[in-house]
């Protein structure tokens, strides 16, 4: 493993060492923070008690979530783009006609 892209997180207290390039480690910190979150709330449920259940647990749900927001069509950045490029080209045109 190559120590430059070597990223330590922690999930329930424990360390992991992955490899990951310079360019994701923010989102795999905040993946990490996210999951831990998650971790927290159904223990602080108590109904579950078991690590390993526990992790369980919160990955059926964040998978739950993420494939209700893929059946939802969810956040297009593409469609996001487009709209981003249709509004400078309207307001670019419009300053034009206002220099002429």
């Amino acid at each position: 493993m190559n120590n430059e892209n070597v990223l330590i997180i922690d999930i329930m207290g424990r360390e992991f060492s992955i490899n990951c390039p310079d360019e994701e480690r923010e989102e795999i910190l905040k993946a990490a923070e996210f999951l831990n979150s998650k971790i927290q709330e159904i223990k602080n449920e108590g109904k579950i008690v078991d690590s390993e259940r526990v992790i369980i647990a919160a990955a059926l749900g964040i998978t739950h979530e993420l494939l209700a927001l893929h059946r939802s069509n969810g956040f297009d950045i593409d469609d996001i783009k487009r709209r981003i490029t249709n509004i400078r080209e309207r307001i670019t045109a419009v300053l034009n006609k206002k220099r002429e």
